[in-house]
């Protein structure tokens, strides 16, 4: 009698095994279906990252400017960022304030020698008194785009870095789709040399809002090889990398680049980046629409399983080699066969890839 009670709790212990290796396998499949192949869809799709915001239209990286690149339907915004004297990570794209604020008035004996006031100069609560305005030339006080939102205007403030996540995650729930973010750690190089970690400072402040793996939707963002080297294994940041490009070295066939454009130097980058964000002259060079040329570059960078995003277009400072935004779209998005695209006017690259088919 005991034997045959084995045997039948040895064939239910079985069944019950195989069930719940069906039931384990049914668990995993809703987690692919939910998680992994949203994030296949949003990684393949050609994705639109709003430069500083919609700064075509509003003064960049104010939360104006983000709000409106949102509603606009970019699936990206970006953050550059950089440390005030408390060590806040502020939004502004470059290390100095004069040339998006009135510090100048409000601050003129707090210049340095080489004429420039730095963020890191300032305390959090002072620079949340400065007035933001459309970029400007400080030599002569005019808009560098002269076309675009008017100089002292409005009211427009420097966000923080909380500030902006806290702003986009609230936007994902009223509005109900989900926009990730493209921080930038602006001259980590230099912020050492201050005495200044701000990657460090940057991440926690990242991983405190849930952006911790490759599968949230961040990118983070460096020019300094050495620096994204150090934030992926020094510092632990298991998301996503890329490595920002400039156009200034050139290629064997004459295009210009940055470094990594070889086969081998990008495959070499794959081994702790993602992606690669280079300039839109290292993707098409020329002088005009009838010399222009695309590069290897996006070719051999999908090799090494890098994805590419360059930088920037601009509707009122079009590439010399297109004649439109849609030349300049068609020839990145379907001819270089780029994987998204920073733009200060987010909503005209929405509408394009949606007329063809992209989004």
């Amino acid at each position: 009698m005991l034997g045959k009670d084995f045997q039948l709790f040895a064939f239910l212990s079985r069944r019950s095994q195989g069930e719940h290796r069906n039931v384990l396998r049914n668990v995993l499949t809703v987690i692919l279906l939910s998680v992994v192949l949203p994030l296949v869809a949003q990684i393949s799709k050609p994705v639109v990252i709003a430069h500083r915001g919609a700064s075509g239209y509003l003064p960049e990286h104010t939360v104006e400017a983000k709000v409106l690149a949102f509603e606009m339907g970019a699936d990206f915004l970006e953050q550059d960022l950089v440390l005030t004297k408390d060590d806040v990570p502020v939004v502004m794209h470059d290390i100095h304030l004069e040339t998006i604020s009135d510090v100048a008035q409000r601050f003129p004996d707090r210049k340095q020698s080489d004429g420039h006031y730095y963020a890191l100069d300032f305390t959090l609560s002072e620079i949340q008194q400065l007035r933001v305005n459309e970029r400007i030339n400080p030599a002569t006080g005019k808009a560098v785009y002269a076309k675009r939102f008017p100089v002292g205007r409005a009211s427009f403030q420097i966000p923080t870095l909380e500030e902006e996540l806290q702003l986009i995650e609230g936007l994902n729930k009223t509005r109900g789709r989900v926009v990730g973010i493209y921080p930038e750690i602006k001259q980590p190089g230099w912020h050492r040399q201050q005495g200044r970690d701000i990657s460090r400072i940057v991440l926690a402040i990242l991983r405190r809002h849930g952006y911790t793996t490759k599968q949230n939707l961040c990118w983070v963002q460096c020019f300094e090889v050495d620096e994204l080297k150090r934030i992926r294994f020094e510092l632990g940041w298991e998301g996503r990398l890329v490595l920002l490009l400039g156009s200034g070295r050139r290629n064997s066939d004459g295009s210009g680049a940055g470094p990594w454009f070889t086969a081998a130097e990008l495959a070499e980058l794959a081994k702790f980046a993602d992606g690669i964000g280079p300039a839109l002259g290292a993707v098409v060079f020329g002088t005009s629409k009838a010399d222009r040329k695309v590069t290897d570059l996006v070719k051999n960078a999908h090799a090494a399983k890098l994805v590419v995003h360059p930088y920037t277009l601009r509707s009122d400072e079009l590439p010399k080699w297109a004649d439109s935004m849609d030349d300049a779209q068609q020839l990145l998005f379907n001819e270089a066969g780029i994987d998204g695209l920073f733009t200060d006017v987010p909503d005209l690259t929405v509408r394009w890839l949606s007329a063809h088919g992209k989004r």
